[in-house]
C-alpha cells in the first residue's frame, strides 16, 4: 500500500495479492470496457456508477442517492462482495467513479474497501496481469447496514448555510462553479458560502492522475481554511 493506505492501494501491492480470495477488484468503468479487457480477475458493475438505475428504482423518493438495501444486497452478493471481503475498486477517470462505488460501499457500511491508486492506465502501462475472462464468483452474504450520517439531505443543507461551523466543498468544475457551464440544468451557481476545491485539485498533474500526497492535500484544505474541526459537507 503507500502512505494513504486507509484508502488506498498501489499496482504494486494489488498484483501481490491477486491470488487472494478475501479480496474482491471491482473495474468501475463502463460495462463494455470491462468487456474488453480488465484487471486479472477482477469483475464489472453491470448498473449505473452510482449503483443505480431506474429499473432498480423502488422507492426513489426514499433513496435518491443509492439503490435501497435490498436491491444493494443483491448486486453486492452477485459481484463476489460479502460482510468480511477487502474490496478495491478502480477506473480510468482519476478514481472519480471508484470513489463513488468506496462511498457507496461505506454508506451501506462496509468500510473495507480501497480505490487503487493511477487506476487502469498505470497497471496496464506496466504491463500488469490483464484479462477479458469473467470469473465465477464466490458465494458470500452482504449485510447493508445504512450509515445515514453520510448523507446530508437538501433540508439539512438549507438549514445549515448560515452555520460557521459547517462548511460546503463544492468539488465540480469552475464553469459548474461560476456558472458559466449549465451542464443542461435550469439553475446554475453554487451553495451560498461555499468554498470551491475541484476535486481534480487533489490528483497528480501525471498521466495516471494518482493522488497527491498526505502533506499536499492538508495544504490545499489548510489554504481555503477547511479544517478538522468543522463539519464538511461535498457536492
Amino acid at each position: 500500500m503507500n502512505e494513504n493506505n486507509e484508502f488506498l492501494v498501489s499496482t504494486e501491492w494489488l498484483e501481490k495479492s491477486l491470488n487472494n480470495p478475501d479480496i474482491c477488484i471491482v473495474d468501475c468503468d463502463p460495462y463494455d470496457a470491462f468487456g474488453r479487457a480488465h484487471i486479472l480477475g477482477a469483475v464489472g458493475i453491470k448498473v449505473h456508477h452510482y449503483i443505480k438505475h431506474p429499473e432498480y428504482s423502488k422507492s426513489p423518493k426514499e433513496y435518491p442517492w443509492v439503490a435501497e438495501p435490498d436491491v444493494a444486497k443483491e448486486i453486492f452478493e452477485d459481484m463476489g462482495i460479502g460482510d468480511t471481503t477487502t474490496v478495491v475498486a478502480y477506473d480510468s477517470n482519476g478514481g472519480l467513479w471508484a470513489a463513488r462505488f468506496w462511498w457507496v460501499l461505506n454508506y451501506y457500511g462496509h468500510s473495507d474497501v480501497k480505490v487503487l491508486d493511477g487506476g487502469w492506465k498505470k497497471w496496464f502501462d506496466e504491463q500488469r496481469p490483464i484479462s477479458n475472462d469473467v470469473k465465477k464468483n464466490n458465494l458470500v452474504e452482504f449485510t447493508p447496514k445504512a450509515n445515514l450520517d453520510l448523507i446530508c439531505t437538501l433540508d439539512q443543507g438549507i438549514s445549515n448555510v448560515q452555520n460557521k461551523n459547517v462548511t460546503f466543498i463544492d468539488v465540480r468544475s469552475d464553469g459548474e462553479w461560476d456558472g458559466s457551464n449549465s451542464r443542461g440544468n435550469k439553475r446554475v451557481g453554487h451553495v451560498p458560502g461555499s468554498v470551491h476545491v475541484e476535486w481534480t485539485n487533489f490528483l497528480k498533474e501525471d498521466k495516471y492522475q494518482t493522488f497527491k500526497s498526505k502533506e499536499e492535500i492538508q495544504k490545499i484544505l489548510e489554504i481555503n481554511a477547511i479544517t478538522p474541526e468543522q463539519e464538511i459537507v461535498t457536492y
